[in-house]
């Protein structure tokens, strides 16, 4: 692995595989933890209108179609904390993914009508979300358990936000946040010339760095509950607690305790809910760990009646883990590894968590992930349940 900051304050970093295939991966280190008050899904709808033309590539067709019609892919997804535009080609056309990236992010159009179109496109994608329990579920819960912490507030905005974005509010959240010293590339693959082709391109000036703090977030002292009915058969619900970033040690530990207790039909709840007991056919854990903040979370769909029996079920499955066997640990970091080496095949995958580490501590994390979670020991794991699984937000789309 290389890593090198360019003149105008861009960071690279490039990774040699013996693979046909090489991606290119920008990430800008901004996302809708970083919008105000009135900005609300602003760097989500940066991202789609991005695609909707440049000075020389008039429209999204035009920018799609010189990498389909060489057998690529480009793409781009917003989170939380990054937004992040990549095209995956043959090592050949590594030159034509630098160039249309760039292009598209260097040279945005930001047309009055395509700013029109795409609002409803974006208010069409918020319909989708609030209308899919599996989606809605998880808005509820980070609205519910961060008190202060800008994660609570969902990545697409709220549709009165979105249409009252001007296109004077794009140009200037894209001037303040699209500058070379608040972006990351990775490019994964077998090039030659691959620092070239990106000075060639990237050509923006150098500009200050964009710094930003977050609101103390309160520690959690009661248990809540939060109910919304829905005319839906079933009921859904999400238990969770509040964690810690990606950056602390406890984050390995948490990613064990996730693949023991809801990852996979081998997991405990799987085998306690669904294959004892035929409770729920959704069922399982969730491990988010990002720059700034971090949850663990245990969801389930059920029937009504059996909301608190499951409930119930869950937390004492946690408390059960205080006496995980050596086997078990294990058997959770054997399983840790393969998906985690696994996944890596992946040249997209790999260019996206390089820059995730870069942004969260060091690109170089990525190698140590393994040893970290092998050096993970049951005393960690008691710890790590005494200290953060006490008090949790309880979020319910309760059904007929």
């Amino acid at each position: 692995m290389k890593k090198e900051v360019l003149a105008n304050g861009m960071t690279v970093i490039y990774e040699k595989t013996n693979t046909r295939s090489v991606v290119v991966q920008v990430m800008v280190k901004t996302g809708s933890n970083q919008e105000n008050a009135q900005e609300r899904g602003i760097s989500h709808f940066l991202e789609h209108l991005l695609f909707e033309g440049t000075a020389h590539r008039q429209n999204n067709k035009a920018i799609s179609q010189e990498i389909e019609q060489i057998g690529g892919d480009i793409n781009a997804y917003t989170s939380n904390e990054r937004t992040c535009f990549y095209v995956k080609v043959l090592g050949k056309h590594y030159h034509k993914a630098v160039e249309i990236l760039a292009d598209i992010l260097q040279n945005p159009l930001f047309r009055e009508e395509d700013i029109r179109r795409e609002k409803n496109v974006v208010l069409k994608e918020i319909d989708m979300v609030l209308d899919e329990p599996r989606f809605y579920q998880w808005i509820l819960l980070q609205k519910n358990l961060f008190k202060k912490h800008p994660c609570r507030y969902p990545t697409y905005g709220n549709k009165e936000d979105i249409r009252q974005l001007t296109r004077q509010k794009i140009v200037d959240f894209f001037n303040k946040h699209y500058r070379p010293s608040n972006m990351i590339i990775s490019v994964v693959g077998n090039v030659k010339q691959w620092k070239t082709e990106l000075e060639k391109h990237f050509v923006a000036r150098h500009a200050p760095h964009v710094s930003f703090s977050y609101p103390h977030e309160p520690v959690d002292r009661k248990t809540i509950t939060v109910k919304e009915k829905r005319k839906i058969s079933s009921t859904y619900f999400v238990l969770g607690f509040k964690t810690v970033p990606k950056n602390n040690k406890d984050a390995y530990a948490l990613e064990i305790i996730n693949t023991i207790m809801g990852r996979g039909q081998s997991c405990r709840m799987f085998t306690e809910i669904r294959t004892k007991l035929g409770l729920a056919y959704d069922v399982g854990s969730q491990h988010v760990a990002e720059v700034s903040y971090g949850y663990f979370a245990f969801y389930a769909s059920v029937d009504k009646k059996n909301v608190q029996k499951t409930k119930g079920l869950i937390l004492q499955e946690l408390q059960d883990l205080r006496n995980l066997s050596e086997q078990e640990l294990k058997a959770a970091k054997t399983a840790i590894e393969g998906e985690f080496y696994l996944d890596l095949e992946d040249t997209q995958k790999r260019a996206d968590q390089l820059l995730f580490w870069e942004q969260a501590k060091s690109a170089k994390e990525l190698d140590s992930f393994v040893s970290q979670i092998k050096n993970v020991s049951i005393k960690d794991i008691q710890r790590v349940i005494n200290t953060y699984f006490h008090h949790y937000t309880f979020v319910v789309l309760e059904g007929k």
